[in-house]
């Protein structure tokens, strides 16, 4: 993955700071080197951490009022002129999808300075995001308490086996694998399917049954009551012709901000004998260098790292945290264009310590 240019200043700070995160983890002391710097980042994050509920209030405004106008507009022209709903469906989802971030900042309880005003947020914004909130922040923070780790994959995360893994499995395995990480199903199947009918379904799930069907059935009930008297207001043709362009539009999107997030190619994973939280949440997070729009509708969350290092620095100010640190900065850089390479990385090589691709995989394959 190649670095994003910096500028000449930042260049010239970043060398004075010559620092360790970006030493080859198999130099010697690079562990303890990891783990200082980690720390130290880890240090200057939490100075940014706490809600704001001013600015909370304000976001959620500024978020919401505009995508009710919008929504109201395209289900109007759903009779008139379907044209313009698809067209105003894409700036609908990304307020959706900002939606989403609110709500997911109230899983971290990081939205507002109380719990309960959090947990009454994310459960109200769920209802438009169709993401059950609670069984969501479960495996979320699970999520970031593993990430990483590969003793601990399969919750919140996107499936990823290593090298080895691969080659162990049958060929029909392997190409149930091969199925999954193409990027037109991964996308254009797999995580529709996740966000409007898999999270409707309690069985299954890695949690306790009862845990998880109070958040997951209650939301359900909820969508039904709610979309049922929106569909006998307008009817449910121009709301189904309303809401799924949208939602299919917001689900995609995060899906690949979730996917870039952690899929890039020099990633971090460990066995959990050598694992460590702060190590895996600098290094195995991306920056995500976006356009200012896109980090404005995706809520700053492209600044992975960060948020991985301290989950509970609200979306609004983890730019703040970013522009006080050249070091964040330099970390784990990934420009749009460059994530576009992105999607063909599928398993760990745990000893070249990076994601590869299946046709490098084949050729290693071939050599063994």
């Amino acid at each position: 993955m190649d670095l994003t240019p910096l500028s000449q200043s930042q260049l010239a700070v970043a060398s004075e700071l010559a620092s360790p995160l970006c030493a080859p983890e198999t130099a010697p002391g690079a562990t303890s080197d990891l783990k200082a710097a980690a720390r130290r980042l880890a240090a200057h994050c939490a100075d940014y951490r706490g809600a704001d509920a001013t600015r909370s209030i304000l976001q959620l405004a500024v978020t919401t009022v505009p995508f009710f106008a919008l929504v109201a507009v395209m289900v109007y022209a759903s009779k008139h002129a379907y044209w313009l709903t698809l067209l105003l469906a894409i700036p609908a989802a990304g307020f959706l999808l900002r939606l989403f971030i609110i709500q997911h900042d109230c899983g971290h309880g990081s939205y507002f300075p109380w719990r309960t005003a959090n947990d009454t947020l994310g459960r109200i914004i769920s209802v438009l995001t169709f993401t059950p909130y609670g069984f969501w922040r479960r495996a979320h923070n699970q999520h970031h308490a593993s990430s990483g780790n590969l003793h601990r994959r399969g919750v919140g995360d996107i499936n990823t086996l290593t090298l080895k893994e691969y080659q162990s499995l049958p060929p029909l395995k392997r190409l149930a694998y091969r199925i999954y990480r193409n990027p037109i199903f991964l996308f254009g199947v797999g995580v529709p399917l996740h966000f409007t009918v898999l999270q409707r379904i309690p069985f299954g799930q890695p949690f306790r049954f009862r845990e998880v069907w109070r958040s997951i059935l209650a939301l359900d009930l909820a969508i039904v009551v709610v979309y049922g008297l929106a569909a006998f207001l307008i009817g449910f043709k121009p709301l189904l012709m309303t809401a799924a362009p949208m939602l299919l539009l917001s689900s995609i999107v995060g899906g690949w901000l979730f996917f870039v997030q952690h899929q890039f190619e020099e990633t971090h994973w460990q066995r959990a004998d050598d694992w460590d939280f702060q190590v895996a949440a600098i290094h195995g997070s991306s920056y995500y260098v976006l356009p200012g729009i896109l980090n404005w509708f995706t809520g700053n969350i492209g600044l992975h790292h960060i948020h991985h290092l301290s989950s509970m620095i609200p979306n609004y100010r983890l730019q703040d945290c970013l522009k006080a640190s050249p070091e964040l900065q330099s970390i784990n850089r990934l420009t749009l264009w460059q994530s576009l390479r992105c999607v063909r990385l599928a398993l760990w090589d745990e000893d070249a310590r990076k994601l590869i691709t299946f046709r490098e995989a084949r050729r290693s394959m071939a050599m063994a």
